[in-house]
């Protein structure tokens, strides 16, 4: 690892559930590793695993990248709720944070996948993604990149999302589309130049639809050209 690097901390969170945010964590990620960076993915609480769902799984099998799951729980809830019907106590966020700033000490770039949205709640104390983000760039530069949908209500959910950062200090990196459908209707095609205007934040990429049926080989390929 060369000593001239930036050590970086990228939080990927996305504007609700569903929006593509582990595709997207996936190119992020791919595109760190072609830069040649050491990469890590780190999900702090993952939930369904009873069902066998495992987003870290997933940018492991489109990456090939090095992936950490920090807790997990079996039903497909909200961390908090899961972590309750279970009678279980999550570790505060600050736990996380501390175990994200070791790993970003031995690699270039450690992305870090929420769950859900920004203000999900990762621990029992009430802490979220936002609180993890704002305690990392305390002491790493941190980037936070939002992950938005393409159709009609993303505009507001974007803007709400792009705020609460802001509450904290916390200016986004960019916004990424999760998922831009193959033939775009009338809301897609206005809403990709309303979103940098209403929020004040670039569209950095722009991920197709169906992107995670990609093999690594095709994923790791095309994953560039997303970006603007």
């Amino acid at each position: 690892m060369s000593s001239q690097r930036l050590r970086r901390v990228v939080v990927v969170t996305g504007t609700s559930t569903g929006v593509g945010k582990t595709v997207a964590t996936a190119a992020l990620t791919a595109r760190a590793a072609a830069a040649g960076e050491t990469v890590v993915v780190v999900k702090p609480v993952q939930t369904g695993v009873a069902d066998g769902d495992s987003d870290a799984g997933e940018v492991h099998r489109l990456t090939g990248c090095a992936v950490q799951e920090l807790t997990a729980l079996d039903e497909p809830l909200a961390p908090e709720t899961a972590a309750r019907r279970a009678g279980l106590r999550l570790p505060p966020v600050a736990e996380y944070a501390d175990r994200v700033r070791v790993l970003s000490e031995f690699h270039d770039t450690v992305v870090v996948e929420g769950a859900g949205g920004l203000l999900v709640r990762l621990d029992t104390d009430g802490g979220t993604l936002l609180d993890l983000a704002a305690e990392l760039a305390e002491t790493v530069t941190t980037e936070v990149v939002v992950v938005v949908g393409a159709g009609l209500g993303t505009l507001n959910h974007a803007e709400l999302t792009v705020g609460a950062l802001r509450s904290r200090g916390l200016e986004p990196a960019g916004l990424v589309i999760g998922s831009w459908p193959a033939e775009p209707g009338l809301a897609e095609r206005c809403n990709v130049e309303d979103l940098p205007r209403v929020t004040g934040v670039p569209v950095i990429a722009t991920l197709p639809a169906g992107a995670s049926a990609l093999d690594r080989e095709a994923f790791g390929a095309a994953s560039p050209g997303w970006f603007a």
